[in-house]
């Protein structure tokens, strides 16, 4: 009986040898490193890598091998080449090309092998993309990224789960044409494929007018909105969009019936733009932030923005009061009956916006 309790107890303790352990080689820091230090004409790369990490990939047993001088023996290449693989960086649009990284080097202190490159640049770099998946089999796995520009740590990010990619600017003269680049064309397409936008903007034009008073109503309307896109952007102020969306839909049925409405009297149009297109500048916002903005740059990335929807809101502008102004002169009745149809459509879509977006998206609820 006493050998049987010896031989049970025996196995207990070579068991709890064998499963206790198991906590302790769960993954103990799911996290990589990949620092850029960007000089005029060089980026320096130092990519930091958790030695458990390195172990799975290779297939190194026990992981703490991989910290042990040589301890990597001939894998050291597959590891530069996974590195190479899975952390994609671009300057300018082109793949960095990194012909050659260091010799793997372990850090015991922090449990880690750093790995060391430097690209030479063709010129000063402008806009920099890093997108980094690191060690997939893991997806809390996260990756850490430090951008130094000209020896100053000028921004940081974490990349990890559904969010891969992270885009810097450099602060220079082109860092700063890569912002405008970027943010322009982006201003200018929402403004052109945002009909609410548009519609509020045509429905200010039917009634036509002077070149003066016109211009009056589309500065109106871009100095509100330029900001409320700032405050919103900036984190000053942020109203929900299912509050916000349908406000946009009221301002569209607002400005047709004031246009039925005002029948030769105080034109209001300029005040109109100016208070509507506060609501009108935290929609734009939402898109804005959804395209992420350069933390680095966002003074730029905003101005470019704004200024790319000012250019689209003056092509239409032009085009609408053209083509009208040329109506008019032709046949002024026409001229009129053709405001008075465009308004009661004005109005129409922006009744199906309203209703759409309070009943069937959500909004003000």
């Amino acid at each position: 009986m006493t050998r049987l309790l010896h031989r049970f107890l025996g196995c207990a303790v070579v068991a709890a040898a064998v499963w206790l352990p198991a906590p302790a080689a769960a993954h103990p820091a799911p996290f990589s490193f990949v620092d850029l230090r960007i000089q005029s004409t060089t980026v320096d790369l130092e990519v930091v890598v958790h030695a458990f990490d390195v172990a799975y990939e290779l297939a190194v047993q026990p992981p703490n091998r991989v910290l042990e001088p040589g301890g990597l023996g001939g894998r050291a290449q597959r590891l530069a080449a996974l590195v190479r693989e899975r952390l994609q960086i671009t300057v300018d649009g082109a793949r960095l090309d990194v012909a050659a990284w260091s010799d793997p080097e372990p850090l015991p202190e922090r449990q880690s092998v750093s790995l060391r490159a430097r690209v030479e640049l063709e010129g000063s770099p402008g806009r920099i993309d890093v997108q980094a998946v690191m060690f997939p089999y893991d997806p809390q796995h996260q990756t850490f990224v430090n951008v130094y520009d000209e020896g100053a740590l000028t921004a940081q990010a974490i990349l990890g789960g559904g969010d891969p990619r992270y885009e810097y600017f450099v602060g220079s003269t082109q860092g700063t044409l890569a912002v405008i680049q970027r943010f322009v064309p982006q201003g200018i397409h929402h403004i052109l494929i945002g009909p609410d936008h548009l519609l509020f903007l045509v429905g200010l034009l039917l009634l036509g007018g002077s070149l003066r008073r016109l211009l009056l109503v589309i500065t109106a309307f871009t100095i509100a909105h330029s900001i409320t896109l700032a405050l919103a952007v900036l984190d000053v102020v942020r109203p929900p969009g299912n509050i916000v969306e349908p406000i946009i839909a009221l301002s569209i049925i607002y400005v047709g019936a004031d246009n039925l409405l005002v029948r030769g009297g105080r034109d209001m149009r300029v005040w109109i733009a100016l208070v509507f297109g506060l609501i009108h500048g935290f929609g734009f916002a939402s898109v804005l932030r959804e395209m992420g903005l350069p933390t680095g740059a966002l003074g730029w990335s905003l101005f470019s923005f704004n200024f790319g929807v000012e250019i689209g809101q003056v092509a239409v502008a032009v085009v609408v009061a053209s083509a009208l102004a040329w109506l008019r002169a032709r046949n002024e009745k026409a001229g009129r009956q053709l405001a008075v149809a465009g308004s009661v459509g004005v109005i129409a879509a922006g009744t199906f916006w309203f209703v759409q977006r309070v009943f069937f998206s959500g909004g003000m609820a």
